[in-house]
Order: structure tokens, then C-alpha cells, then sequence
């Protein structure tokens, strides 16, 4: 695959259209935020109507939470083959039928009159996502020139990476003020916002058919992404050891083997040439989003039960806590792609990563009972700074290392290195933080009743519950429960700048130094009307 750059042009007349001026690039690029927004806000958005949910069906935590987990499931399996499918059916009609798709599921589960609906509401949700999100970014990657795609994908990167914790607060104020099915509410306007602008100022482009779509490659990436984010969702519930968590792991790890050897064999037809992943461009920017995503996941499932257990605070008001992470991370990602201009890829991914460490270990030292949210406000703005400068970086270098005729599956391949890290982070620090608050609260319980103690351990929340049957032991069990939760926290934070440093060293030796998309024969790329005519392909 030759690796020579595009020429440093402006967006060129094809189809019969002039250049895309500043004007309709930046129409362009607000509408593929607003329908990234949707995708992103339904992710988080549902977990503050768990109870609701199960109240109003009569429905088990379990069922509550696979409504909650099928959504991401759904999305995670779909991103690569739809990704692909995407390039060659053309990015604009695969956009406007992912918008349908997802606005009509949206409608269905606001009026879902039982579980069993509201899951198959969410499975068609993620469906209608998995044509989104990766066309998304593949419409800046494949019409903005170059000049402005650096700054494009930062804000792309921003909305992806603070979208979800700002759609968690919309959706927690609509619970508070209106009702929990007003959640679909959001959504549903922004798809219907984006499908009118996609309609009017989206261009399309499509890659020319030169060999048959790679079906098996595309069916084996299904069940890999799901086996291993199924273990990831249930590992924490069911057990690690756990017969159907063993053979979740089992599918999803035979199936990623197949996958890769599958890949090698068909070579330029694959659906995904893992061959690129030799090049630092591919494996480095996905290794660092994997690991970025996974940290701000972990640090969102430690944060909300120490603001609502350890602090007392409601949804609504630690929702609002978290905005000041978001809005840094935002605005850091609109800023890397200057620092990069400047310092190169390599320096602004390791300022980033450097960053989120420090973040880390605010936390790590700081954080307390009484010291409140001023304890942890520190490190979230170090953390929210140092992901938005590593993550825009990261992402231009994996969707660089694609001809611009593969776009769609570059950013599939984005969009599932991050639901991955997603599973994963909260999986792993989650699994510490409870880890060490049972082992920090076992000898802060003597004298409290078995029945309350037993609770206790169960977890922060449970506690809290579980104390007034303590009796005289109630504020015990209290101050127990919250000591032992910020303990937990340390151990958690400590692990993840661990982690943190060891990516930091890796990006130090081996980041990338330019983040210019490849490019190989130009012919074989098929222009629509209203394609913008840089887009290149094999």
C-alpha cells in the first residue's frame, strides 16, 4: 500500500459542483455532531432511569441492565461490517437510513409498554448507531481538505468523548422535571435535526466495487465484539470464573483469531487489512484510545457513587459535577489539533497522556470524605484536559493510516476500539474499587449487626441502605462505608496511572509524527454529485 500523501488542496469541483466553502464545510460538520451527539447521549442516557424502569415493569436488575447493555452490544457488533458497507453503498444514504433507523427506535422505546419491546427497541437503536457513528467521522476524514480536518476531528473527538456526560445531564433534568420516557425525547430531535441538515448540506461518496464485500470477515467480527464485550457486561455480574462468562471469552477470543487469519488470507479484498497494524499509525492510536476510553469510563463508574453515596448528592446535581470534566475534554480536543501542528502528534499525545496521569494521581492523594468535591475537582479537569489532547491525535492516526475509500471502516474501527476500552475500563476499575471497599470495610464493621454488616459489604449504596437496621451502629456503618469507598478509589486510580504511565513511555518511544491520511490509486474511489473530490481510494 503506498503511503503517499494527498496534495495539500482545498475541497475540488466534482459532479458538476464548485468547491465547499467555509460556509458548507461548516454546516457539514454541525450536522455530523448532532447526529454523533444522539448516538453518544443514548449510551449513558438511560442509566438514570434504572429505577424507573424496573418499578413501572416489574422487571429484575438483570433485565434493566441488558436494556441498558444491549444497546452498546448492538452498536459495538455492527460498527465494522456496517462501517464497510457504508463505503460502498455511499456514506450520505447509509447516514440518511441510520437516522431513520435510529429516530423510529427512539420513538418505539418512548412508548414501549413493556421490557421486552423496549429491548428490541434498543437492539434496532443500535443498529440505526452502528450507521451513524462511523459515518460520521467518515465524512470529515473523506470531504474536509486537509487544511481543516485536523480541526474538524477535534471536534468531533470532543463531542464523542464529552457527549455522553452531557446527554446523562439533560436526560437526568428531563427525569427530574417531566418524566423517565421524556429520556427518548433528546434523541429523537437531534435525529431529526441531523436528517433534515444531512438532506440539504452532507455531500456523498462511495468507493468503486473492485471485489466482493467480505462477508465472513464481517459476520466473524460480529461475535468476536460480542463475546468480549459480553464478558466485559457480565464478567462483574455474573463472576470471572462463571461457566457462561469462560465461554463468552472463549467465543469472542476463537472468533478475533479467525478474524485476523481470515484477513491476512484475502489481503486487499479483506474488510479490515490487519496488516496495517504493523504501523505504529494503526496499533499506537488504537492502543491509546483503547486504554484513554477505558480510564474515563472507570473514572465516570467511581465518580457518580461517590458524589450520590459519599456526598448525598442527587442525579441531577452529579450529573451537573461532572460537566466541568466534559467541557475541559471538549475543549482540549479543539485545541490538539494546533498543538499537533506545532509540536507534532507524538508530543501532543504524550502532553495528553502525561496529563490524564497527573489527573490520576490528584485524585489518588486527594480525595476524601471531607475534603468533597474540591478533593476530586483537581484531577477531573487534569483528566478532562489531558483525553481531549490524546484522543484527536489518536484518532487522526488511526483514520490516516486508511485510503480515504476506507474511511468508513477506519472509523468503525475508531468507534470499537472505544466501546471496547469502554467495557473494559469499567469492568477492571470497577472490579478494584469494590475489591478494595470490601477489604477496607471488613475491619471497620465490629460491633454491627451480622444482617446490616453482611449488606454492607455488598457495596457503598448497600450500606447506606442496610444502616438504620444497624441501630445505635447506623452513622458506623455510614462513615464506614464512605472511608472504605474513597479507599477503593485510591487503589483504582493508583492502578490507572500505572497504566497511564506505561502508555506514556510507549507513546514517547513509538507516537506518530505526522497524521496525513494514505492514499493509493485515486481512481478507485466512484464521486457522487456533490462529492467533495478529494476522497481518495485503492
Amino acid at each position: 500500500m503506498s503511503t503517499d500523501q494527498l496534495p495539500p488542496s482545498t475541497t475540488e469541483p466534482v459532479g458538476g459542483e464548485g468547491p465547499l466553502d467555509a460556509r458548507r464545510l461548516r454546516a457539514i460538520l454541525i450536522t455530523v455532531s448532532i447526529a454523533l451527539m444522539a448516538v453518544i447521549a443514548s449510551v449513558s442516557g438511560l442509566n438514570v432511569a434504572q429505577t424507573h424502569m424496573a418499578v413501572e415493569w416489574d422487571a429484575s436488575q438483570s433485565t434493566v441492565l441488558w436494556i441498558i447493555n444491549i444497546y452498546t452490544l448492538a452498536l459495538a457488533a455492527l460498527l465494522l461490517p456496517l462501517g464497510a458497507l457504508g463505503d460502498r453503498m455511499g456514506r450520505k444514504p447509509t447516514l440518511v437510513t441510520g437516522l431513520t433507523v435510529f429516530g423510529a427506535a427512539g420513538i418505539v422505546a418512548g412508548l414501549a409498554p413493556s421490557a421486552g419491546v423496549m429491548i428490541g427497541a434498543r437492539v434496532a437503536a443500535g443498529l440505526g448507531a452502528a450507521m451513524i457513528m462511523p459515518i460520521t467521522l467518515a465524512v470529515i476524514t473523506s470531504t474536509f481538505p486537509e487544511n481543516r480536518r485536523g480541526k474538524a476531528i477535534g471536534v468531533w473527538t470532543g463531542v464523542a468523548g464529552g457527549g455522553g456526560i452531557l446527554g446523562m445531564f439533560l436526560s437526568a433534568l428531563l427525569v427530574d422535571v417531566a418524566d423517565w420516557r421524556w429520556l427518548f425525547l433528546l434523541p429523537v430531535v437531534l435525529v431529526a435535526v441531523a436528517l433534515a441538515m444531512t438532506l440539504k448540506w452532507v455531500p456523498d461518496s462511495r468507493e468503486r466495487e473492485g471485489h466482493p464485500f467480505d462477508t465472513v470477515g464481517a459476520l466473524v467480527s460480529a461475535v468476536s465484539v460480542v463475546g468480549l464485550i459480553f464478558v466485559l457486561q457480565e464478567g462483574p455480574e455474573r463472576g470471572w470464573s462463571d461457566p457462561i462468562t469462560l465461554t463468552g471469552l472463549a467465543v469472542g477470543v476463537i472468533a478475533a483469531v479467525v478474524f485476523a487469519a481470515w484477513e491476512l488470507r484475502r489481503r486487499e479484498a479483506a474488510l479490515l487489512d490487519v496488516r496495517l497494524f504493523r504501523e505504529w499509525g494503526l496499533a499506537g492510536g488504537s492502543i491509546t484510545l483503547l486504554v484513554v476510553f477505558g480510564v474515563q469510563a472507570g473514572i465516570a463508574v467511581v465518580l457518580f457513587p461517590f458524589f450520590q453515596a459519599v456526598l448525598g448528592w442527587s442525579g441531577l446535581l452529579s450529573t451537573v459535577a461532572m460537566m466541568p470534566m466534559a467541557v475541559t475534554m471538549m475543549l482540549s480536543s479543539g485545541l490538539a489539533p494546533k498543538m499537533a501542528a506545532r509540536l507534532g502528534a507524538r508530543s501532543t499525545m504524550a502532553v495528553g497522556i502525561a496529563l490524564a496521569a497527573l489527573g490520576l494521581v490528584l485524585m489518588a492523594l486527594f480525595v476524601s470524605v471531607d475534603g468533597g468535591y474540591l478533593s476530586v475537582l483537581g484531577g477531573m479537569l487534569a483528566m478532562g484536559a489531558g483525553m481531549g489532547l490524546s484522543m484527536t491525535p489518536s484518532t487522526e492516526a488511526i483514520t490516516s493510516s486508511l485510503p480515504r475509500a476506507e474511511q468508513g471502516v477506519a472509523s468503525a474501527l475508531n468507534d470499537v476500539t472505544r466501546e471496547l476500552g469502554t467495557a473494559l475500563g469499567v469492568a477492571m476499575l470497577g472490579a478494584l474499587v469494590a475489591n478494595g471497599y470490601r477489604g477496607a470495610i471488613d475491619g471497620r464493621l465490629d460491633g454491627v449487626p451480622a444482617g446490616a454488616a453482611d449488606t454492607a459489604r455488598e457495596g457503598v449504596a448497600n450500606a447506606l441502605e442496610a444502616a438504620p437496621r444497624a441501630g445505635v451502629h447506623a452513622q458506623d456503618v455510614i462513615h464506614a462505608a464512605q472511608q472504605s469507598f474513597v479507599d477503593g478509589w485510591q487503589q483504582a486510580m493508583w492502578v490507572g496511572a500505572a497504566v497511564m504511565a506505561a502508555l506514556l513511555v510507549h507513546v514517547a518511544l513509538r507516537g506518530p509524527q505526522r497524521t496525513e491520511p494514505a492514499v493509493v490509486d485515486a481512481e478507485a474511489t466512484e464521486p457522487q454529485a456533490g462529492t467533495a473530490g478529494n476522497v481518495a481510494a485503492r
